[in-house]
């Protein structure tokens, strides 16, 4: 049977589209083997050969999948990155690599302006390119929402006519501290760019990390002011799954309307508020393919750093005050999401998938039109393979070591506060859920 390798870094972004798109291929014959990225690495010298999903084009993936191809796997990727993404140049050296790209059969496409955005590259070696959406996207799509109602049901019952903070500040408050974009040199030496901006320039990391820091700090500020403009009002903040959430807990820990949660997919939160408030978050997509009202907070703003689609699609607010004034606007039912034919403009640009079928079952016709299903991979040279297989072994050996650091990138820590446990009895529940809403995957 054909394999699908599918690796999820962060739990409550990816698995759920990933686990819809598992059963997408495994309807057609394919073996699927989801899990964690790191624990799917380890195993990758002992699975078989097949075909493996990469979510990160970034030269710091191109020792991994050098590895994968001479293991006699086949790589087929996309961005999970760049339907969000800053305009400065200096995106392409920080996401991409040649000779990641040389490592690709195949590369899957948010919407036409991501493909776009791939052939703009200086390094794109002609890749095939299939605008087939993202099965992010899937689980937002009307029919597809029944899928969290329970959630969002439960938040409701929870939290009541709740305001929702996204934050996006993994550049200067990381759980890793080695991981923010700047990282501080002894006296009278220049501040180093971290293994997060490697790629970046100096002086484009220096000035997105002031740019976030600035923002950072207005948030810090915007949160007591909510917390006590809305004091019947329970307020979630929800931070980025690489933030280090320590930071927002010891600042709001005197409000008790305040709590900084992180749990779960974002889809319920957002079915469940009443208003989402953030600056540059993907969640602000999300909102607006769900009618949920978006206002973004920009103090500051940059042509070169900010994030420009999650931002178009929301209110704009650039003082406290302002922010405060949307929320009540929303919040009294005067105001609610952008125009309808604002929100559907942008989106034909930037995502497919949102009608016809679903976004897994575009991205398996490609799997099948590939000859994936049909005919099995070609083994690799035996000097190859063994010296990939020693390379990946190696790696995981140094791997697991570093997972026993407390507080460094490989940690054990950081690994769960990414990727929490799960149990089978839990995926499989959510498979349930699928077949009863699709009226598919029977087996």
């Amino acid at each position: 049977m054909p394999v699908l390798i599918v690796p999820v870094e962060s739990q409550v972004r990816e698995l759920d589209a990933k686990l819809l798109l598992a059963c997408a291929a495994a309807e057609r014959g394919f073996t699927v083997i989801l899990g964690s990225r790191t624990y799917v690495n380890f195993a990758m010298p002992f699975l078989e050969r097949g075909v493996f999903l990469a979510k990160s084009l970034r030269s710091i993936s191109k020792l991994m999948l050098n590895f994968i191809v001479d293991l006699g796997h086949q790589v087929v990727a996309w961005d999970e990155e760049s339907l969000v993404r800053f305009s400065s140049p200096e995106y392409y050296p920080w996401r991409y690599s040649e000779e990641t790209f040389r490592a690709l059969r195949h590369l899957f496409a948010w919407g036409p302006d991501d493909a776009a955005f791939f052939k703009g590259y200086s390094g794109y070696p002609g890749t095939p390119i299939h605008v087939t959406g993202n099965p992010r996207i899937d689980l937002l799509r009307r029919e597809m929402r029944e899928f969290f109602s329970e959630d969002a049901a439960r938040l409701r019952s929870q939290y009541g006519d709740f305001i929702l903070i996204n934050t996006n500040f993994s550049f200067v408050n990381n759980f890793v501290p080695a991981l923010n974009l700047m990282q501080p040199a002894g006296a009278g030496e220049r501040s180093e760019v971290s293994r997060a901006g490697r790629g970046l320039s100096w002086e484009f990391a220096q000035g997105m990390a002031a740019h976030q820091g600035i923002i950072c700090e207005y948030f810090r500020m915007l949160m007591p002011r909510l917390a006590q403009w809305f004091p019947n009002r329970q307020i979630i903040l929800r931070p980025h799954p690489s933030e280090n959430h320590e930071f927002w807990k010891s600042l709001l820990s005197t409000y008790g309307n305040v709590h900084v949660l992180h749990e779960g997919n974002v889809v319920p939160w957002l079915m469940a508020c009443r208003v989402l408030i953030h600056n540059g978050c993907t969640t602000a997509v999300e909102a607006a393919m769900l009618n949920c009202p978006a206002i973004t907070f920009q103090p500051v703003m940059s042509a070169s750093y900010d994030y420009r689609l999650p931002n178009s699609l929301s209110h704009v607010a650039t003082t406290v005050d302002e922010v405060l004034a949307i929320a009540d606007d929303v919040l009294n039912g005067t105001t609610g999401p952008l125009d309808e034919s604002i929100r559907q403009g942008i989106f034909a640009q930037h995502l497919e998938g949102t009608t016809g079928r679903l976004s897994v079952d575009r991205c398996v016709d490609v799997l099948e039109a590939a000859g994936y299903a049909r005919d099995p991979l070609p083994r690799p040279r035996r000097a190859r393979h063994a010296v990939a297989w020693v390379g990946a072994n190696l790696r995981t050996l140094v791997k697991r070591v570093n997972r026993l650091r407390p507080g460094h990138r490989n940690s054990a820590a950081y690994h769960d506060h990414r990727f929490p446990g799960i149990s089978v009895t839990q995926i499989n529940a959510r498979i349930s859920r699928f077949r009863s809403l699709l009226g598919r995957f029977a087996q």
